[in-house]
């Protein structure tokens, strides 16, 4: 990590805990994934610049609607470093996203409605069972539950 003075403008890691909300180890973690950095003390303690907080708000942001931290990395690595995200930013980072989060939308639909269809008796044969047990294949294989353990 590089080593530089610490300026006014900068944030020791409690204090970016404090006003982000988020935990220290996640910081350390963020910064092992490459999400945010730091520079160190002469004492070797982090600090951070002042956008580190809205980044911190991006990647929070980010996570909340499901987008992965490779994504999230990809998307910040295009913005310059100690640059705050703007709504411009976000508008267009998040732009891309959109099919995914589409797609992730019809999945988790598709699989509310199969819900529907399950009685929750636990047989695990029914025809209707789009979830553990597509085209009945359990069916095939006798009565009853077939994948809970056989009483005696």
């Amino acid at each position: 990590m590089p080593r530089a003075r610490t300026t006014f403008h900068e944030l020791s890691v409690g204090q970016v805990a404090d006003r982000s909300g988020v935990a220290i180890s996640a910081l350390h973690f963020y910064e092992r994934k490459g999400l945010i950095q730091s520079t160190r003390t002469a004492s070797n303690q982090r600090r951070y610049s002042r956008d580190t907080l809205r980044r911190v708000a991006f990647i929070r942001a980010s996570q909340h609607v499901g987008i992965s931290l490779t994504a999230i990395r990809e998307a910040l690595d295009q913005l310059p470093n100690e640059r705050t995200p703007t709504r411009e930013d976000w508008a267009r980072l998040s732009a891309a996203w959109h099919t995914e989060l589409d797609a992730r939308i019809a999945q988790l639909q598709a699989l509310q409605n199969d819900l529907t269809e399950c009685i929750g008796c636990g047989c695990l044969s029914l025809r209707a069972c789009h979830l553990t047990n597509p085209r009945d294949v359990l069916g095939r294989e006798g009565p009853g539950a077939r994948r809970l353990p056989q009483t005696q």
